[in-house]
Formats: C-alpha cells, structure tokens, sequence
C-alpha cells in the first residue's frame, strides 16, 4: 500500500534537516572578537581576513565585525591560520594555532601625530673587507601612549645614511613579530630617508642595510634626529675607532663579539658630535667562530671538529653561549647575541662580503618557515597595495609557495 505524499515529503524534509544540522555540528569554525585597545570597547564595522598558513599565504575569508566587535569563519580545514583585522587603515595579526575555535584581536585609534612616543636606541654595525664598507643600523622607538593609540604617518621614523651610501635592504618588527621587509622613503634633504610603517603600543623596532665605497678610511655621523638613550658603534677591534670629540663614548664588550668592541655614547641628542673615524678593515665574527678558528690553528681537524658540532664557519653562522654584558649592554643583549639583531649581523656581512662570492646563512627549517610566511605576508601586502604587477606577484608566490611546502617537508621529516 502507497504511503500517503504528504509523510513521504515530511520524511523528507526531516531527513534533509537532519543531515544539515549534522554538517554544521561537524564543519570547524573560527570565531573571536576584535577589541579597541584605546577606547577599551568592541570594534565595530573592522574589515577581518582569514589567512590560511600551509604550502603558503592564501586569503580564505573576509569578513566585517558586527556591532559587539565579534566575528565568524567556517573553516576548511584544521590547520595553522592567521587572523587580520584592519582598524583605521592600519593591519593587527594574531595567529590560530591548529585546532583552534577562537581568537581575539586588540587594535587601536590611528593618529598622525601620538604623544608617549620616542626613540631609544640606535646600534651600529660597521665591518670593511675589499674596497667596501658595509653598515646595518637598529632603531627602537617606543610607544607609551596613554591612551594606547597608534601613530601612521607618511615619515613616521626618519634617519639619514652617508652620502654616497647604497640601501640594500630594511625592515621593521612589532613586539613578538616577525621581521617584515619595507622600503624607506627618500626625503627632500640628500641622504634622510622615512620608515612609512606604524608605531603600534609596544616596541617597534627598525634596521637598514646599506653599503659604500671605502678607500681604507672614513668618517661616519650618526646625525641623530631624535634624542635617544644609547647610540652604540659595534665594529672589529681590527677597525680603528677615533671619535672626533673626546669624552663622548665607552668601550664596552659586545656579548657574542670576541673579537669586536662596542662604543657607546649614553643620552645622546640630536646635533650632539657623535661623527667618528675609522681606518683598517675586519668582519665581525662570535664565538663559534672564534673557537673553531682556535682549533684549526692548534692543529684540529676545524672542518670536520665544526661539522660535528653542528657550527656554520660562514661570516655571520652560528651562535655561541653568551657571555656576561657590562652595563647599559645587557637591555640590548637580545638585539647583539640573537634574534632580530644577529640576522642583521649576518645581513651586513653578507652584502659585504657579496663580492667574494660568500653565501648567506642558512638558517634552521623552523626560522626559514617563519621568514618564508613574513615574505608571503609581505608580497600580499604589496600586491594589495599595488606596488607589485600581478604577473610579478604570481611569479614570486609561485616560487616562495614551492620554498615553503619544502621547508614544510623537511621539518615534518626532522
């Protein structure tokens, strides 16, 4: 006997029901809210992407906040993804670890112009070898404001570069991030350029790589243009250091540099003579390589003593233990012995060297992952922007996507 149509359509339904509820219990999500870290309220109306780190970058979802600043993604997959919320023109991460259900976001008001901000500090690498003399600089500006509030302006971090200096490379790092390539600007006086990058609450930290020509001797002015608590010269102790105005600068040990020395001048002001000169030539080495250097002229087997212990003997590899630093070097000590610092090391050495043929350090499967997903984030950032044509941008993604999926497989076989 036929069953009647109208059961036949409810079983139906029911069944339909029941399936899409099934799918939406078992379909992960990820959810959050995106605070104003200034008013202390839910942020309303902030554009939020969700981007999905694997073999690369790729933006899964875009989304606006609703009026208790909360927000929702279905997700595809379980994966690692990172979060982005533009409050004000201005872009704020957290990342979603795997399996993650939830992930806040604190942004800020933007102003042009925020008290509570100043530098701290400006460090100076100098090295010369074959006619060139190479420099990376590090500046720390921080941000107190009260309330916590953002600074973005078009010339918001200005230094100036000896004339005749050559930019190779910058870049800029927010407290707990990760280093991201940028291009100072060129301003109207020769030789003064602008990070246009934002001072975020917290500590916001700057360098730039630049080289010149070098005859065997020079003279190097710093030209502060913000008043600061230590401007500190790293060079070999191979490389003469004669400050034009006595009494300006102390030599301290730089933790991980044997054979270097630090000079640094304490509370220096803009249009303070900090100008120096230099003569003779070196590169900075740390103790790894000192060792090794030590061993192989005792008569060890340096090579295959440095393989065994896993030490890099190129300019820049390698970092050895740390060594007690004399005051006021130990607040820079993670800036000299590691981290943001030793990459810019390795960065200077590097583009000195270049004309030797001299590789640059390779670095560990975990910290190439880091640096290849700040790259990708990088090229998003500068094809949104347009900076980039799209057959470039398709071309660079393609290669940085096939470098990362390997350096995925290398740390999942490790």
């Amino acid at each position: 006997m036929n069953r009647p149509r109208s059961f036949t359509v409810i079983a139906a339904h029911a069944i339909l029901v029941l399936l899409l509820a099934a799918s939406a219990v078992a379909a992960p999500s990820l959810s959050g809210t995106v605070t104003n870290g200034t008013t202390g309220k839910p942020s309303a109306g902030d554009e939020v992407i969700l981007i999905k780190l694997a073999a690369g970058m790729e933006e899964a979802g875009h989304t606006k906040t609703d009026a208790q600043g909360k927000f929702t993604f279905a997700l595809d997959d379980v994966g690692m993804h990172l979060i982005r919320a533009v409050h004000q023109g201005v872009t704020y991460h957290q990342p979603a670890p795997p399996g993650s259900s939830s992930v806040n976001v604190t942004v800020y008001d933007v102003g042009t112009k925020v008290d509570g901000i100043k530098a701290v500090a400006d460090l100076m690498y100098v090295q010369a070898s074959q006619g060139k003399l190479g420099i990376t600089r590090i500046f720390a500006v921080d941000n107190t404001s009260k309330p916590a509030r953002t600074q973005m302006n078009d010339a918001n971090f200005e230094f100036y570069v000896p004339e005749g200096a050559e930019v190779d490379e910058a870049q800029a790092q927010t407290a707990g991030g990760q280093g991201v390539n940028i291009q100072p600007t060129p301003q109207a006086q020769k030789g003064r350029y602008a990070f246009v990058f934002p001072l975020r609450p917290g500590q916001t930290q700057f360098q730039v790589t630049y080289h010149l020509s070098y005859s065997g001797k020079a003279t190097l002015d710093p030209k502060l243009i913000y008043p600061l608590q230590h401007f500190v010269a790293v060079l070999p102790r191979s490389i003469n250091f004669t400050p034009q105005q006595a009494g300006v600068y102390v030599d301290k040990q730089p933790p991980d540099q044997p054979d270097g020395v630090a000079e640094v001048a304490s509370n220096p002001q803009p249009g303070q003579k900090l100008a120096f000169d230099i003569s003779g030539n070196g590169m900075l080495q740390n103790q790894d390589q000192e060792a090794s250097n030590g061993q192989s002229g005792s008569g060890q087997s340096g090579s295959g003593q440095s393989a065994a212990n896993g030490r890099d003997n190129r300019p820049g590899g390698g970092l050895g233990t740390p060594i007690e630093a004399p005051d006021p070097l130990d607040k820079y000590r993670g800036w000299l012995i590691g981290g943001f610092g030793i990459v810019l090391i390795t960065g200077a050495i590097y583009t000195v060297n270049r004309s030797k043929g001299t590789a640059p350090v390779v670095a560990s499967a975990g910290g190439l992952l880091d640096g290849l997903k700040e790259e990708l984030f990088q090229l998003e950032m500068e094809h949104t922007q347009g900076q980039i044509s799209d057959d470039e941008y398709a071309k660079t993604k393609a290669a940085l996507d096939q470098t990362l999926t390997r350096a995925i497989k290398r740390k999942t076989s490790s």
